[in-house]
C-alpha cells in the first residue's frame, strides 16, 4: 500500500514536470483556441492509440469489448468534454477566471473519491485543498493585468472551467475504480474526437495559421506522455493526490514563460506559487508518513510465528 502510494506520487510528479512548459509552447504557437485543440487533440489521440496498440496487441479484442461499456464511455466522454470545455472557456472569458475554476479539481476528486470509491478525504487533505486554492488565487491575481468586467461571458467561461475540472477529476476516480482495465484506448479516442471537433470548427483551410512546430511538439510529446502518467498514477494513489500534484503546473508554467519570453512573474505570483508548492509538499510527505505508520502497525499486529525445536530428535516444528 505504502509503496503503491509513493509510486503513484512519483509518476504524477514526473508527468507534471513534463507538462509544465505546455503554456509556453502554446504561446509560441500563436494559434486560435480551436485550431490548437485540433492539432493537439488529433496528434495526442493518435499517440495514445499507438501506445495502446503496441502494448496491448494480444488483447485488442478484449479491450474493444471493454470499450463498449459504461466505464469505457465515461472515460471517452471525460477526456472529450474536458478538452472542449477548457478551450471554449479560454476563448470566451479571461484566463484567470477559467484557471481559478480549474483549480477546483481536487475538490471534485475528493467528493467523487468518497462517493464512488468510499475513500473519504482526511482533514489534512481538505486543509491542503483550501491552501492550494488560496495560493493559486494569489498567483492568478498577481499575474492578471487585464480588467475583468462581470458579464454573461464571464459566467459561461467560469462554468466551462468548472465543467473541465469536474470531468478530469471524474476520469481519475473512474480509472482508479477499475485498475485492471486498460484506460489508454478510451482516453485516446476521447482526446482524438476533441481534435476532430476542433478541426471541424476551425476548417481544414485554416489549420496552417500560426506556428505549427511548437503545437506539434505539444501534441506528440508534452501533452500525451504527462496525461498518460497522471492517469496511470491514479491507479496507485488517490485521485485527490493526483489532482493536487497536477495543480503544480499552474505554478511552474509562469516560470517557463519567464525563461522563454522574458515575461517576469510578479511578486504575488511567486508568493502564491510558494504557498501551492509548500502546501502540496507537506501534504504528500504527511500522507506518505501516515501510510508507512499504518503499514508498520499492521505488520506488528499480525500473529508472530515461533519455531519450536525438539532437541531430542532434532525435528523442527512450526
Amino acid at each position: 500500500m505504502n509503496k503503491s502510494n509513493l509510486h503513484g506520487i512519483i509518476l504524477a510528479s514526473i508527468g507534471v514536470l513534463i507538462i509544465s512548459p505546455d503554456t509556453l509552447f502554446m504561446i509560441w504557437g500563436e494559434m486560435p483556441a480551436f485550431q490548437m485543440v485540433a492539432w493537439r487533440g488529433m496528434l495526442a489521440g493518435l499517440c495514445y492509440l499507438i501506445i495502446w496498440f503496441i502494448s496491448r496487441r494480444s488483447f485488442i479484442y478484449l479491450d474493444c469489448k471493454t470499450l463498449f461499456s459504461n466505464w469505457g464511455f465515461t472515460i471517452i466522454s471525460c477526456y472529450f468534454i474536458t478538452t472542449i470545455l477548457f478551450c471554449i472557456g479560454i476563448s470566451i472569458a479571461p484566463a484567470p477566471v477559467v484557471l481559478f475554476c480549474v483549480a477546483t479539481i481536487p475538490v471534485f476528486a475528493a467528493v467523487f473519491g468518497h462517493k464512488i470509491l468510499n475513500e473519504p478525504a482526511s482533514k489534512s487533505t481538505w486543509v491542503t485543498i483550501i491552501l492550494v486554492i488560496i495560493g493559486i488565487s494569489i498567483a492568478i491575481y498577481g499575474a492578471n493585468t487585464q480588467e475583468i468586467n462581470f458579464d454573461i461571458l464571464i459566467i459561461l467561461g467560469a462554468m466551462c472551467g468548472i465543467g473541465s475540472s469536474l470531468t478530469i477529476s471524474l476520469s481519475y476516480v473512474i480509472i482508479r475504480q477499475k485498475k485492471e482495465l486498460p484506460f489508454v484506448l478510451p482516453m485516446g479516442i476521447g482526446v482524438f474526437l476533441s481534435g476532430v471537433t476542433g478541426l471541424f470548427i476551425t476548417g481544414y483551410q485554416n489549420m496552417m495559421t500560426g506556428n505549427t512546430l511548437p503545437i506539434i511538439a505539444t501534441g506528440v510529446f508534452i501533452l500525451p506522455i504527462p496525461m498518460y502518467l497522471l492517469s496511470y498514477a491514479s491507479k496507485f494513489t488517490r485521485a485527490t493526490n493526483v489532482s493536487l500534484i497536477l495543480l503544480l503546473e499552474t505554478v511552474l508554467g509562469p516560470l517557463w514563460i519567464w525563461l522563454g519570453t522574458g515575461e517576469k512573474p510578479t511578486s504575488l505570483t511567486l508568493i502564491g506559487g510558494f504557498v501551492v508548492i509548500f502546501s502540496i509538499g507537506i501534504h504528500l510527505i504527511y500522507t506518505e508518513k501516515t501510510l508507512r505508520n499504518e503499514r508498520k502497525h499492521l505488520n506488528n499486529s499480525k500473529p508472530k510465528k515461533y519455531n519450536w525445536i525438539n532437541w531430542d530428535d532434532d525435528k523442527e516444528y512450526t
